[in-house]
């Protein structure tokens, strides 16, 4: 049981590691973890400013995630790296009134196709390398049709998603629907990369933070309404250094969704659906947790309807007076 409690699903030593939005807050942090761990870092940014020694990328555009992974292959002498994390992504925490249309449409470019189109980008990487589709199903026949084929090292893509791709509340209405389509994203891709586990087993995890004290929280917090502000007072935060570590801890102990604080796995128990239960003993825990959780969770949406009637009430009041 020792053995079994201390082995690293995520060992990092000499691998290199790609990591999106690296140049700040949590993505910084994880890259100084890791590196600590026997990681070669690569970190792509979109501030030049922030960190000269970057990769320069505007991850909007699909063709940019090409060309990291492209580069990032010719400095690793000839292989793509071996675990790539997606940490780049944005708030606009305003009420849906208040909030812009473009940034509708920017943040879902931030948070959701930065991310998709670098997973699009790596996975032709290591498992499609001739970007032809008629030679990627040749590829998977022989590698269903000949076992013998020696099995590749365990490559990992990491996702950043947030407690609220599972439970949403007033002034996100911009954000949370890009980090629930993450998830949506990493169920998909952990679903296909079984096609491909016989030669190059792929494994996709996403992580799932609560509030981050980094600069871009101080920015939010500017722009946050005070309705918002309330509704999110039982959430004490963390540091990403905190974030940094309780995510890689979760990584090396093998979990596919990685939370970092008790109340966002309380809350993943409630609304998991398809998504993966990360084996028998982890899934029947998560079960359990999910039948106490799916009651409770109708009294926390109670509360926070209450909350924002309350809010609107006392608004009017005030204007009337």
């Amino acid at each position: 049981m020792g053995s079994l409690m201390s082995k690293d699903d995520f060992s990092v030593d000499g691998k290199t590691v790609l990591i999106t939005g690296g140049s700040r807050g949590t993505g910084r942090e994880v890259g100084r973890q890791l590196a600590e761990k026997g990681a070669n870092i690569v970190i792509v940014a979109r501030d030049h400013a922030k960190l000269e020694e970057s990769i320069g990328a505007d991850l909007v555009k699909p063709e940019e995630s090409v060309r990291v992974i492209a580069e990032t292959t010719t400095w690793n002498n000839g292989s793509p790296p071996d675990i790539v994390w997606c940490c780049a992504g944005s708030s606009h925490p305003t009420l849906f009134l208040d909030t812009p249309a473009t940034t509708l449409r920017s943040e879902m470019d931030n948070n959701y196709w930065t991310s998709a189109y670098m997973a699009h980008a790596i996975m032709q990487a290591w498992l499609n390398p001739s970007s032809s589709a008629a030679e990627s199903q040749s590829s998977l026949a022989s590698s269903q049709h000949t076992p013998t084929v020696a099995k590749k090292d365990t490559r990992h893509l990491i996702f950043t998603a947030s407690f609220l791709a599972f439970y949403t509340f007033t002034g996100y209405t911009s954000y949370s629907p890009t980090k629930a389509a993450l998830r949506s994203l990493s169920d998909s891709l952990s679903q296909e990369m079984n096609l491909y586990a016989a030669t190059t087993p792929v494994r996709v995890h996403t992580v799932y933070p609560a509030s981050i004290f980094t600069e871009s929280y101080v920015t939010e917090n500017l722009i946050k309404s005070d309705l918002t502000k309330k509704l999110e007072e039982g959430d004490a935060g963390q540091t990403a250094d905190q974030v940094a570590r309780a995510c890689i801890r979760g990584l090396e102990a093998g979990q596919e969704m990685v939370t970092t604080t008790l109340i966002t796995r309380l809350v993943m128990c409630s609304v998991l659906g398809g998504t993966i239960r990360g084996g028998f003993w982890r899934g029947l825990v998560n079960w359990l947790i999910s039948c106490v959780m799916s009651f409770v969770m109708v009294f926390v949406r109670m509360d926070m309807d209450i909350k924002v009637r309350r809010w609107a009430r006392e608004l009017r009041r005030s204007k009337d007076q």
